[in-house]
């Protein structure tokens, strides 16, 4: 019997980068007339250069890649703009059908043959207080603390909080001027918050511009603004690896200033128009700028710093600026001409999967489905997802090397890397059958080599959630019932199905609780399929050959559990051996409550369960936040402001 303890707990998201290799702040680029701008980075070249299927090509300078960008979207122009409609896409929706004939269904272990002993390490929270995916990986939040002050942001209020003594005691508020809408987050390192928010620059075509500020604390009772920079892209996604800041920024096909036809212009002159105004098109139309607080603007990244695959991914770029939290304006920038938002980070490993649900619609997306500019349609291969793989080291990465798989990557939380082995949890697409499958792809002489596939988890099922740990994951997958599938990774060319337990309803968020236990966030439903409102429920693990649901506790069909499409608004504290997570009432009115749900986990899984009011309104519910101490003590913050949470 194999006792080794797991490791390693969750899986993590984020981040993207292009082609080269380490690239440090400083190295000198100068090009196609864009000499005069700040010096950003250079790639140094691979002495291996990476090859396979979908590898990435260097993109030449900049007039070469306005080049590709031109030729590959110029017969994408109409009368009236850019090809396609405008719309929105977070998520697979719907099943997707494949004919012929399935693969055979991967056996199931023997009783025993992988340890019962094997236990999930419970997760905590990070040191700023919020629920994130991975170890070390820190993610913005709406709320963020070191313990003894806390810090909110709330439209365009950026508030502290002195949460050191017996009650938490408000210190100040400043406005911060063009933060109006709810996507500001934030970031805390040392003495200082960074603080991201986006605004929309042209709404007919969903461009997008991310604003990145620093605000000094040092003396929070009179916060100060000390930087500012303004990307025009959208904001993917950021993460904080110690000192070391990463954002993540998209673009669709630029906004340019297209003609229509009216009385004066027909539909054919309209057409050789608008084709011409593509054509005259300049590289900053088509990849981010950056402008300071001073005013001055230049590319976010070298031309010389972007690659590009083979074949042609979109019009669009996904941009990766790295930096140190105190110098903002010492960046090291490296992007991929394609349109993508899937992104998954570890410490040390940074994957982009262009995924070809993505494909077909278009708009970029960030994590929490905000639009960033529209993308062109059906540019991957029907049902293959290209990876692309990066190494970090402190603000610069290399390019490793890219892959495909058949199937859809749902999003950043179906995707996990463990010691060179990239592990990807896929649904249906027209190359599969109508299953869902994980696969293992390992680092292989500069490409990403699949090595193992366990095909049919979930017929006629679309994925839930998934949790990976160093040698085994946990898939849920639903459509009348849950299946919760436990799957030994510990040999990554032959992925085995240990067991799979099926109940009714299913778990949108899954964690590790120690124990052999683990809860599930989610919904209940009938055995038709007919949801019931939230759930909550604990799961013994001890036996990976016999999965077990040892309690539940359901909310009611109006009641709602949110912590499946944002898991920050879940919190386990293990000293007391509770879960804490948001529930949204939905009234008759059409009004919105928030509480949290207090979660006591006692002997054997058996749960007890409480709620407390925390607040009203849709948005305000959304960003309910309960946020631990290093003490214990809870604080609950909400758009009112902030106390210790009792219960």
């Amino acid at each position: 019997m194999d006792s080794t303890p797991l490791r390693r707990i969750g899986l993590s998201a984020l981040a993207v980068t292009a082609l080269g290799a380490s690239f440090a702040a400083g190295a000198a680029w100068d090009d196609d007339g864009t000499s005069g701008r700040r010096e950003v980075a250079a790639p140094q070249r691979l002495s291996v250069v990476p090859q396979g299927p979908g590898t990435l090509v260097p993109a030449g300078g900049c007039a070469e890649l306005l080049e590709w960008y031109v030729d590959n979207t110029v017969d994408q122009v109409t009368p009236w703009g850019w090809s396609g409609g405008w719309g929105y896409y977070n998520g697979v929706d719907g099943d997707l059908l494949a004919d012929g004939a399935l693969p055979p269904m991967a056996s199931l272990a023997e009783p025993g043959a992988v340890a019962a002993e094997r236990s999930a390490v419970e997760q905590g929270s990070s040191e700023t207080g919020t629920n994130v995916q991975e170890a070390g990986v820190d993610e913005p939040d709406v709320v963020k603390t070191n313990g003894e002050l806390l810090v909110r942001i709330e439209g365009d209020d950026l508030t502290t909080y002195d949460v050191s003594g017996t009650q938490v005691r408000k210190l100040s508020t400043i406005d911060l001027p063009g933060t109006t809408d709810d996507s500001a987050e934030l970031l805390l390192t040392g003495d200082e918050v960074v603080v991201l928010s986006q605004e929309a620059q042209r709404y007919a075509q969903q461009t997008m511009r991310t604003t990145v500020r620093r605000v000094d604390l040092s003396d929070p009772a009179e916060p100060e603004v000390l930087d500012e920079q303004s990307y025009d892209a959208a904001l993917i996604s950021a993460r904080q690896y110690g000192d070391t800041v990463r954002l993540v920024l998209g673009t669709g096909l630029p906004a340019l200033d297209f003609v229509q036809p009216s009385e004066k212009r027909t539909e054919r002159e309209a057409q050789k128009q608008n084709e011409q105004i593509v054509r005259e098109s300049e590289i900053e139309d088509w990849l981010p700028t950056v402008r300071e607080d001073d005013g001055d603007s230049e590319l976010a990244v070298g031309c010389e710093s972007m690659s590009r695959p083979e074949d042609f991914a979109g019009g669009g770029s996904v941009v990766v600026v790295g930096y140190d939290a105190g110098s903002p304006t010492e960046r090291s920038s490296l992007g991929v001409a394609t349109s993508s938002s899937i992104v998954y980070s570890s410490s040390d490993r940074i994957y982009l999967a262009t995924s070809p649900m993505w494909a077909t619609c278009c708009v970029v997306m960030d994590e929490m489905g905000w639009g960033s500019g529209r993308i062109a349609p059906d540019f991957a291969e029907d049902g293959v997802t290209s990876l692309h793989a990066f190494e970090l080291a402190g603000t610069g990465a290399t390019y490793v090397g890219s892959g495909e798989v058949e199937g859809v990557v749902r999003d950043r939380w179906a995707m996990d890397a463990v010691d060179g082995t990239l592990r990807v949890a896929v649904g249906a697409s027209s190359q599969t059958g109508n299953f869902n499958s994980v696969v293992t792809l390992r680092e292989q002489d500069g490409a990403l080599e699949e090595i193992g596939r366990l095909d049919r988890l979930g017929v006629n099922e679309q994925i839930k959630s998934v949790r990976w740990f160093d040698d085994l994951a946990f898939v849920v997958t639903f459509r009348q019932t849950d299946p919760l599938y436990a799957i030994d990774l510990s040999d990554p060319a032959h992925p085995r199905q240990l067991a799979a337990l099926k109940i009714p309803g299913f778990s949108e968020y899954l964690h590790p609780i120690g124990d052999d236990l683990m809860i599930g966030i989610g919904q209940d439903a009938s055995m038709t399929g007919m949801t019931r409102g939230g759930q909550a429920a604990v799961f013994d693990i001890s036996d990976l050959t016999d999965l077990r649901r040892v309690a539940t506790h359901g909310y009611g069909r109006n009641r709602q559990t949110l912590a499946g499409s944002d898991p920050r608004q879940f919190t386990w504290l293990p000293e007391s051996r509770t879960a804490l997570t948001v529930v949204s009432e939905w009234g008759r009115d059409g009004g919105a409550t928030g509480w949290v749900s207090v979660l006591e986990v006692g002997p054997n899984g058996a749960l007890s369960a409480r709620l407390l009011r925390g607040t009203y309104g849709y948005d305000d519910v959304a960003h309910l936040r309960t946020v631990p101490l290093p003490d214990g003590r809870v604080v609950l913050a909400t758009e009112n402001g902030a106390r210790f949470l009792a219960w």
